[in-house]
């Protein structure tokens, strides 16, 4: 049986549809659905049984054997400013997810990210010296990192314990996010809205490593068939820029314009500037897929977006 935490968001429904496509639906997922549309990525997905998130850590022991958890579920709020609550919901919980699976055997794969870098000064790497997280949200990815390592290791433990460090994912099932959905799925709104898009002024000089959703789900089934344990960047190794982006998707989408906007007070010193992992450990790990390019990714989203809104 695998677990899947955060099953019924973005990413982790994208792992279900995967496993789903291999044949496997003996799938617990859990999530805290609330008062969001998020029960709708959940539609075209086979699975076992859905357990609320804020009761599953009581049940978690009367499922029977776990072979896997993919643990997705977090608040993903980099705007959060109530660090106590992205303490209490992303770090201990994923602590105690952590003791469960090592005290019984079951293979961990959890999601890190990329904001444990902060403004990247030192690099992309896996390497402490190269983190410095800028917000509550990256903090609590940023400090569940360092405890996997103080108290985990491949040589004393059964079970495989992984982190994935995500970059700037987009892709199908994002819609409940809000203001936290990608920039694509932003652009298609207001395209299809007002005929045209936005970009912050200086969007050009904005770079990120923009990585496909389908690309993930490729690097986390690796990971699953490979048994591989560590830290790990999760993202294509090329920074593009917004405007790029933007860009492409005005001539994907046709009869809309760029409108420029100014940069947000309340983003500045909050925001990434430029992303762009190293995928050195990444490829030693055995990891030799290719990457969608930004053009196909966008192309392949926004035929789903015209089509279904972006679902599956």
């Amino acid at each position: 049986m695998i677990v899947v935490t955060g099953g019924a968001g973005f990413i982790g429904s994208n792992l279900v549809k995967m496993l789903n496509e291999q044949g496997i639906d003996n799938i617990i997922i859990v999530d805290n659905l609330g008062s969001s549309l998020k029960f709708l990525n959940l539609n075209k997905l086979r699975f076992k049984d859905f357990i609320d998130k804020n009761t599953f850590l009581d049940k978690i022991d009367k499922l029977g054997k776990t072979d896997l958890i993919l643990h997705q579920g977090a608040c993903s709020s980099t705007t959060q400013t109530d660090v106590n609550y992205l303490m209490k919901n992303n770090y201990e919980y994923s602590k105690t997810l952590l003791h469960y699976c090592i005290d019984n055997e079951t293979d961990f794969i959890y999601a890190s990210s990329a904001s444990v870098y902060g403004n990247g000064d030192n690099g992309f790497m896996e390497n402490p010296e190269c983190e410095y997280p800028l917000n509550g949200y990256a903090f609590s990815k940023f400090i569940f990192d360092n405890y996997v390592r103080k108290v985990y290791s491949p040589e004393k433990y059964k079970s495989q314990v992984t982190g994935l460090r995500y970059f700037n994912v987009y892709g199908y099932q994002e819609n409940h996010k809000g203001s936290m959905a990608s920039v694509p799925f932003h652009f298609f709104n207001q395209a299809k809205e007002t005929g045209e898009i936005k970009v912050f002024e200086g969007s050009e000089n904005f770079l990120r490593d923009f990585i496909f959703v389908e690309d993930v789900a490729r690097v986390v089934n690796f990971f699953i068939e490979s048994g591989k344990s560590g830290i790990y960047n999760c993202g294509t190794g090329q920074e593009r820029s917004f405007m790029d982006m933007a860009e492409i998707f005005v001539n994907l989408y046709g009869n809309c314009k760029i409108n420029t906007i100014p940069f947000p007070d309340h983003l500045k010193g909050k925001y990434q500037a430029f992303t762009k992992a190293d995928v050195t450990n990444l490829r030693k790990a055995g990891f030799n897929g290719e990457f969608t390019s930004l053009e196909k990714g966008m192309e392949k989203y926004l035929k789903r977006l015209k089509e279904n809104n972006g679902y599956f």
